[in-house]
């Protein structure tokens, strides 16, 4: 799988944290855009400033609260979340923020911590003493809620007496809301989405996601600035419009895949100004210039796998929790960089990251990703990362994309595809012009978009041997921050909703792929067969693409024994069908017994996916 931080995959989404814009990184201060999310309580007067003592070098603002003389009530402030927040009684959320006053006071009283509604019933609160001190003091709590909210239109707060506070100013930062986190990890990963991206099975993650690399030198993702105490991250823009708080970094992810059992696909930055070649014009780094990057790269690496004896980046990973190298064999040397004029300045950056990359983690396999052969790249790349967003037909026509591919020990990884538009003309306009807000049965598994992809997906089993991975991409979107369509699963602040395209393939692979009679070349019946070398299961995809059903039969006969019986598993429905978060469970694999043996004929319904599972030996 692919996580492109695309539509607050990271901050909103995967990562827990709750409150958006929690330490007012990358805003411009004095301004009401610092404010995104946070609303004045009461009486209260916030604004965010650049903070002459601030919490860290790399945290430079706060938000000033101004409590008015002759205010009433509680005073203070709320923090909206990520379009709402989940408030559950069976969950523990922890609290922290940061607080100092600008001048010393002889203040002394208490503060409010909680959670409400909207509408203003409080759900969860806690109360912490401050005293009216100059330098920074954090405060941590539990918030224990006596009832769960019917809806996610809920919010945090922080409140003072307004009658006992009156005439004070203080200052905040760092703010944090946790809820219970995926296998309990501190500054960890919302449970009921990584639950999701575990159920699948995957067996890698590529990240830290295709363009969120960098726009700049200044921009980039930076492993550095991701790793250690939150205080000492100052985020960045991310290339998709909105600030990347960094909480999710790299070993959080190293983390997650260690928690998972997946192993990583790493990028890293390769001097290309990504995304700047659509808006401001192609622009690479010299070569004369990339000597600092590829050291970055280097200390990237050695985080991951070094020794902590001998390096200081892994030095560095050992003090954080973890002595013993992280899992790691793949590691990709910038993002598309066949899009504009990238590809004649990658020979040179493909050059230069692999020749020193490799000579000193030569048991690393490096992926390209300009196109296949395009430009001629030197020395030649060991593996490719291709991708491709077309129509569903482009999906079903392609299915024996890989089959003309010379067998010369290059290896392909489909790093992102995705049937996203009816529309050949123009793949990447709106839906008014064909482009899918949701995948559809078409899509993925039924004609076109589904059994399109589908179709397509059997032949990347059928080239195993060439192709060793594969994600359709975009991984993730929240529903009210979406800046791709379509994705793979969407999410808001209380639900996850899976599309058509997340079922069934993931979940049901071998180790082992059977060679059969192959499919028709432009047919519209797909199938692969798969098997366990050590269970015996066997897994046979079948991809109908066409408006009839179709009849298959499978002969079986080379093995000494077949189970008379087996599973179906079967996605079908209306060729436009989706799941949205309006109907979330529209279209939801059903499940049968099916009868198997040495040779069985399987009757595939029109616009459909079928896996069939039985035994072998």
């Amino acid at each position: 799988m692919t996580l492109a931080a695309i539509g607050q995959s990271g901050d909103g989404g995967l990562y827990a944290e709750l409150l958006q814009n929690r330490a007012f990184q990358q805003v411009t201060p004095n301004t009401t855009a610092a404010l995104n999310a946070w609303h004045p309580l009461g009486d209260a007067q916030l604004t965010v400033i650049a903070d002459p003592k601030p919490v860290s070098n790399a945290l430079p603002n706060s938000l000033q609260l101004i409590v008015p003389s002759g205010s009433t009530g509680s005073v203070g402030f709320t923090n909206e979340g990520f379009w709402g927040i989940k408030v559950d009684s069976s969950w523990t959320y922890k609290a922290s923020f940061y607080y100092r006053f600008p001048a010393s006071s002889s203040f002394s009283g208490p503060l409010t911590v909680g959670l409400r509604t909207n509408a203003g019933t409080v759900l969860a609160q806690a109360t912490a003493q401050i005293r009216g001190t100059t330098s920074w003091q954090q405060i941590t709590l539990d918030l224990k809620p006596t009832s769960s909210a019917p809806d996610i239109n809920n919010s945090f707060f922080i409140s003072v007496d307004g009658p006992k506070a009156a005439g004070q100013t203080i200052h905040f930062a760092m703010l944090s809301l946790f809820p219970p986190t995926f296998k309990n990890r501190p500054n960890g990963l919302r449970i009921d989405i990584a639950e999701t991206l575990a159920e699948m099975g995957p067996a890698f993650f590529r990240f830290p996601g295709g363009n969120n690399l960098g726009q700049t030198p200044a921009t980039r993702w930076q492993w550095n600035a991701t790793v250690g105490s939150l205080l000492d991250r100052p985020g960045r823009v991310g290339d998709w419009g909105y600030v990347n708080t960094d909480g999710l970094g790299l070993l959080e992810f190293l983390q997650f895949f260690e928690d998972v059992g997946m192993e990583p696909i790493m990028a890293v930055w390769s001097g290309e100004y990504i995304f700047r070649r659509y808006a401001l014009g192609d622009t690479s780094e010299p070569e004369s210039a990339l000597a600092p990057f590829i050291q970055q790269a280097k200390d990237q690496i050695n985080f991951v796998i070094g020794d902590p004896a001998k390096s200081a980046p892994a030095a560095l990973r050992a003090s954080l929790g973890h002595p013993e190298p992280f899992n790691l064999r793949f590691v990709e040397v910038g993002n598309e960089d066949f899009i504009g004029s990238a590809p004649s300045t990658y020979p040179y950056r493909w050059r230069d990251f692999f020749g020193n990359l490799s000579a000193e983690f030569p048991n690393l396999r490096f992926i390209a990703t300009s196109d296949v052969g395009s430009p001629v790249l030197s020395p030649a790349p060991p593996s490719y990362d291709v991708h491709v967003y077309q129509t569903p037909s482009w999906f079903y026509q392609n299915a024996f994309y890989y089959d003309s591919f010379e067998r010369d020990g290059t290896t392909y990884f489909e790093g992102e595809y995705a049937a996203i538009s009816t529309n050949s003309g123009d793949i990447f306009g709106t839906p008014a012009d064909g482009r899918l807000s949701w995948p559809t049965v078409q899509s993925k598994q039924l004609p076109t978009s589904s059994s399109g992809e589908a179709a397509f997906m059997t032949g990347l089993e059928r080239n195993s041997d060439i192709v060793f991975a594969a994600s359709y991409a975009p991984l993730l979107q929240h529903v009210n921050s979406t800046q791709w369509t379509p994705d793979l699963i969407s999410f808001d602040a209380g639900s996850v909703i899976k599309s058509t395209s997340f079922y069934l393939f993931a979940t049901n692979r071998g180790d082992q792929y059977l060679p059969s009679t192959l499919p028709t070349n432009g047919g519209t019946l797909h199938w692969s067969v798969t098997r366990s070398s050590s269970s015996g299961e066997t897994f046979i995809k079948v991809a109908n693409a066409g408006n009839a059903s179709a009849s298959i039969t499978f002969d079986m006969s080379q093995f000494s024994t077949v189970a008379s019986s087996g599973t179906l598993q079967l996605l079908t429905g209306l060729e436009t069908a989706s799941n949205t978060p309006e109907a979330p469970q529209t279209i939801l694999p059903e499940t049968s017994t099916i009868s198997t043996g040495k040779s069985f004929t399987y009757n595939a319904s029109a616009f459909s996916v079928s896996v069939i599972t039985t035994t072998t030996h």
